[in-house]
């Protein structure tokens, strides 16, 4: 059965503080619904009701196309963590957030939360408007063998202003929707 909270509780921070990934689910008024996994430490409880996720540059840039578009209701976001050993647990954050990049006021605040690794590109910033609990059941028992280095490992081998040069132009999601470029590259130097 599934049981809402206004924010989160000690538990519920003690539960993700376990997970190992979390999804991320976002969506503008039209085109398509993204809903991208995400793994490595990357995960925040800034407060009961505000959490933080880094983001690494990889192969699209939805989530901060969806919570910028122009709706009425922009930066809606769907966060679920699953409880993949015992017990069995499913737990959504509900809320509004938006994209924080290198350049912006307030990223110094949010990234000393986190170890910046190579290829970050910018840190959401979610107000949670509500978290559900549901039992999981559904949902099989699997082990965490290892996060896969590969995408920290191809930020770490890439040149900073060829990088830089090559994304400056990707301003568009897949569907046409505005973001905004980082101006610093977090690489080999970092």
């Amino acid at each position: 059965m599934a049981e809402f909270f206004d924010a989160l509780n000690e538990d519920h921070k003690a539960f993700i503080g376990k997970q190992p990934m979390f999804f991320v689910a976002t969506a503008a008024a039209d085109g398509r619904i993204n809903l991208s996994p995400k793994g490595y430490d990357a995960f925040r409880v800034l407060g009961a009701d505000r959490v933080a996720y880094l983001d690494l540059a990889g192969s699209g840039n939805e989530t901060h196309a969806h919570m910028v578009a122009g709706q009425s209701d922009k930066g809606r976001v769907t966060i679920m963590f699953n409880n993949f050993e015992n017990p069995a647990l499913i737990m959504r954050l509900y809320g509004k957030g938006k994209p924080v990049l290198p350049q912006d006021d307030g990223w110094a605040a949010l990234a000393e939360h986190f170890e910046i690794l190579p290829g970050t590109r910018q840190i959401f910033d979610i107000q949670l408007d509500s978290v559900q609990t549901s039992c999981g059941w559904g949902v099989p028992r699997m082990e965490l063998v290892n996060e896969r280095e590969t995408l920290v490992k191809y930020h770490r081998q890439s040149d900073p202003d060829a990088w830089l040069d090559k994304t400056a132009g990707r301003v568009k999601s897949i569907d046409g929707l505005a973001t905004r470029a980082t101006d610093r590259y977090f690489g080999v130097s970092e």
